[in-house]
């Protein structure tokens, strides 16, 4: 609980001074932008036509597109989406509000949590094994399991998809997560 309380406390911090900086479209690497922003829409665009590219279907059901809508349609989606890095040790960089409160964090603290994190043995031994087919052919599957909240709390998901998100030169900028069906056991 302690620990909660000082990530609440920085995150609200960190958004005063993001809200009193005289540039919102700062770039140093620990405020991420915040929803809404033209980075935030670019990053929601990718993600939906990664998707689509990969798996042949919508992840949104609105077929609006407009950028402000995508963003927002994702942020309300009832699955968790998170994104994460493409670094050696990758931190989640990006999760819809459903992906916030599976993971128990902030837009803020989020860059925090590293992906090996919330992955038991099992979860890290099979995301391993998968994560040449995500980066190869685009995507993988993963049959349902138990991952962790950043508080610890164990997390049941029915499924997952995996996928790789390209930007508009088509190179991977990050890795995708739909954590479907979950909930706290």
């Amino acid at each position: 609980m302690a620990r909660q309380y000082v990530r609440s406390i920085i995150s609200s911090v960190q958004r005063v001074a993001l809200a009193l900086s005289p540039s919102h479209l700062s770039s140093h690497a620990g405020l991420r932008s915040p929803l809404g922003t033209p980075e935030a829409q670019t990053l929601a665009r990718w993600i939906c036509n990664s998707y689509r590219c990969y798996l042949g279907v919508e992840l949104l059901k609105s077929s609006n597109e407009g950028g402000e809508s995508i963003l927002k349609s994702l942020w309300h989606h009832s699955d968790a989406i998170m994104c994460c890095s493409l670094k050696a040790l990758p931190v989640f960089t990006f999760a819809n509000q459903a992906g916030l409160d599976m993971l128990e964090t902030t837009l803020v603290a989020l860059q925090d949590i590293t992906l090996e994190k919330i992955f038991d043995d099992h979860g890290r031994k099979t995301l391993c094994s998968e994560f040449p087919q995500i980066m190869q052919q685009g995507f993988a599957c993963l049959q349902g399991g138990i991952c962790l909240s950043s508080m610890g709390r164990p997390v049941s998901y029915e499924r997952a998809v995996a996928w790789k998100v390209l930007n508009e030169e088509e190179t991977a900028h990050c890795m995708c997560f739909l954590f479907v069906n979950w909930s706290f056991v």
